[in-house]
């Protein structure tokens, strides 16, 4: 949005809340750079790995998952091919305002991208025997309810 000063210049209403020189990744970067890390920590792949599939130093991996850095097309392109996604899932959850979700909605999307759970499910999917798996849930159930009692 910009006001209009004089014939010909032109000046911002408003100063962006995000972008270059402002130190806060724009939202969306973040978000495609988080479903990379989760694609990644799904399939067991460490950021040198996805790096050098890319030619890159796992720095520049590191801040395209915080969304520190835009990714351009041609290298989603490349991450989703070597991550086996079709492109669309960078994008997938996307909400035009996370400012909607109330605070035990964002709690409960912090602990899914935590490393650790991506880990967990990854594990658990490895299982091969499903009866195996369900017992494994089972006592994971248990355990957690063992906690809950005692709280």
């Amino acid at each position: 949005m910009l006001k209009r000063l004089s014939k010909g210049s032109e000046e911002p209403t408003s100063s962006p809340k995000y972008g270059r020189g402002t130190g806060v990744p724009n939202p969306i970067d973040v978000h495609v750079g988080g479903r990379i890390r989760m694609r990644r920590l799904l399939l067991g792949m460490n950021q040198e790995t996805l790096a050098n599939a890319l030619g890159l130093t796992f720095q520049q991996v590191q801040k395209y998952e915080g969304g520190a850095n835009r990714v351009s097309a041609s290298r989603l392109s490349a991450m989703a091919e070597i991550l086996g996604v079709p492109i669309s899932y960078f994008f997938g959850d996307l909400r035009p305002d996370d400012a909607e979700l109330s605070p035990e909605d964002r709690r409960w999307r912090e602990h899914l991208q935590r490393p650790e759970t991506i880990e967990f499910i990854r594990l658990y999917y490895a299982i091969p025997d499903p009866k195996v798996r369900r017992q494994f849930l089972d006592m994971a159930k248990t355990v957690a309810e063992s906690f809950e009692a005692k709280a």
